[in-house]
C-alpha cells in the first residue's frame, strides 16, 4: 500500500524530492521516513536555513517558519541555522551579480533581530516557532563547524562537485552566458550549506521552489559523508501585494511581520484577486472548502485570520472594524473613530510644507517621494486629498489628532 503524507504537511507543497508513489522505502518516501520515524520513537530533525542579510522578515518569508512550526506541532525537532557564516558569502540565488559581503558584526545584529521576530522568549501560541517546548527547536548557527574548517577540508568539499554542475544552476548559467562575473567563493555556497545538512543529519530540508540546487547539494554532500540522503520539500515564493512579483522589501510589495494590525489587515484586505488562494492556503490553516464562495469575502476572510494569527483575535477584529471606518470616513468622522498607529510631530520643524510632513513622520523613504506621492492623488489628511506639495501647515496644533493616509493600507494618527 502507498504510504500518504498527513494532510497539514502536504498543504502549500510545491514540490518533494524524492518522491516515489508507491512502497515504504524510508530513503525514498518522505511517508516512509515518517512512519520509520514514529516506530522507532524518534522525532525526524526538520533543516532550515536562514541567511541574516537583513533585518525585517515579511509574510512571504513566513511560509517556511510556518510549516517549520507545523513539524514542531506534530512532535518533530526544527533545526534552524543561523548562516552566520554562509551569509558572509551571500547565497547567489536569484542574484544577477555577485552580492556584498556583510561582516560578522553586521550578520550578528541581523539575526538577534530575526530570533525575535520568530518569537524567542514568547508565548509559542503568539510566535512563529515555538521556543520553549523541550526537543521542539535547535538553534545552530554555521560558524560552529564552517569556520573551522581547514584548507584539506574544504578541497575535499570543492572535490564533490564540479564547475559543469555548478553552471547548471539557472542563475550561474545565466551569468556566465551573459560575460557577467561569477566569483569563485559563491561556488563555495551552495557546498557549505549543503555541509549544513551533514552536522546536524537532517531527514527532511525546507525550503523556497529557488532553492532546489542549494538543497539537492545537501543530499550529495550527506551521501558522500556515509549518511542517508535528506528529502527536500520546496514552498512555493509568495507573490508580493502587487499580485505580480515576488514579495520583496525591494520592490516595495511586503507585509512586515512587525506592521501593526491596521496596516496589516488593510494591505491583505486589497490584494489582487488572484492571489487570494495563494495567500489562503500558504499563509492560514483555514478549510478552504468552508469560506465563502465570494472572492470579496475570502479576502477579507484571509486578512482577518493573517492578521489574527499574528496579533491575536481582538486586534484583528478592531482592525477590521477601523479599515472599514477609515474607507467610509471621507468626512473624518470614520477617522476620528478609528484606532490607528500613531506618529509623532515632535521632530517636525514647522511651519511645514506637505511634502516634509510626509518624509518626516516616516510615511516616505525621502521628500521626493512624498511629493511623488501627493501630486499621484495618493495622499489624503482626514479624508481630504492633499493636492499640493508645497501646502503648508503653520503648528502641530493644525494637525493633532488627524489621520493622514497614504494610498488604500497605510494610515497614521499624528500626535504632538
Amino acid at each position: 500500500m502507498p504510504a500518504v503524507l498527513p494532510p497539514w504537511l502536504q498543504r502549500g507543497m510545491a514540490d518533494l524530492f524524492p518522491a516515489a508513489t508507491a512502497g515504504r522505502d524510508p530513503d525514498q518516501l518522505l511517508a516512509g521516513r515518517l512512519d520509520e520515524a514514529a516506530g522507532q520513537g524518534r522525532p525526524l530533525r526538520v533543516k532550515l536555513g536562514i541567511d541574516p542579510t537583513g533585518s525585517d522578515i515579511h509574510l512571504g518569508h513566513s511560509i517556511l517558519f510556518r510549516k517549520l512550526r507545523a513539524f514542531q506541532d506534530a512532535g518533530h525537532t526544527a533545526v534552524l541555522i543561523i548562516g552566520d557564516f554562509t551569509a558572509r558569502i551571500g547565497d547567489p540565488t536569484g542574484k544577477s551579480t555577485t552580492r556584498v559581503q556583510l561582516t560578522a558584526d553586521q550578520v550578528e545584529a541581523n539575526a538577534a533581530t530575526y530570533l525575535a521576530q520568530l518569537g524567542q522568549d514568547q508565548d509559542p501560541s503568539h510566535s512563529l516557532l515555538d521556543f520553549q517546548t523541550p526537543g521542539r527547536l535547535e538553534v545552530r548557527r554555521n560558524s560552529e563547524w564552517l569556520a573551522g574548517l581547514d584548507l584539506p577540508q574544504v578541497i575535499e568539499l570543492l572535490g564533490i562537485s564540479t564547475v559543469g554542475q555548478m553552471l547548471a544552476k539557472e542563475d550561474f548559467a545565466n551569468r556566465y552566458g551573459s560575460g557577467t562575473p561569477i566569483a569563485l567563493h559563491e561556488f563555495l555556497y551552495p557546498l557549505l550549506q549543503g555541509y549544513d545538512s551533514v552536522q546536524i543529519q537532517a531527514d527532511l530540508e525546507l525550503g523556497g521552489t529557488d532553492q532546489k540546487f542549494n538543497v539537492a547539494m545537501g543530499r550529495d554532500l550527506q551521501r558522500h559523508f556515509g549518511q542517508r540522503p535528506q528529502f527536500g520539500l520546496l514552498l512555493p515564493i509568495l507573490p508580493g501585494l502587487d499580485g505580480v512579483q515576488k514579495m520583496s522589501k525591494s520592490l516595495a510589495n511586503t507585509v512586515g511581520l512587525q506592521e501593526d494590525p491596521l496596516s496589516m489587515y488593510s494591505k491583505l484586505e486589497k490584494v489582487p484577486d488572484g492571489v487570494v488562494e495563494a495567500y489562503l492556503t500558504l499563509l492560514t490553516d483555514l478549510d478552504l472548502s468552508a469560506l465563502p464562495a465570494n472572492c470579496r469575502e475570502r479576502q477579507k476572510a484571509m486578512a482577518l485570520e493573517v492578521t489574527r494569527l499574528r496579533h491575536g483575535e481582538q486586534a484583528a477584529r478592531q482592525a477590521q472594524i477601523d479599515a472599514a471606518s477609515l474607507v467610509a470616513g471621507a468626512s473624518g468622522q470614520g477617522a476620528a473613530a478609528a484606532e490607528v498607529p500613531e506618529a509623532s510631530l515632535v521632530a517636525v520643524n514647522f511651519p511645514a510644507k506637505a511634502f516634509y510632513l510626509l518624509s518626516a513622520v516616516g510615511l516616505c523613504a525621502s521628500s521626493s517621494e512624498a511629493r511623488r506621492q501627493i501630486q499621484g492623488g495618493g495622499v489624503k489628511l482626514d479624508g481630504e486629498r492633499l493636492a499640493d506639495p508645497n501646502q503648508q501647515f503653520t503648528a502641530a496644533s493644525e494637525l493633532q489628532g488627524k489621520v493622514l493616509q497614504l494610498g488604500k493600507k497605510t494610515f497614521r494618527r499624528l500626535v504632538v
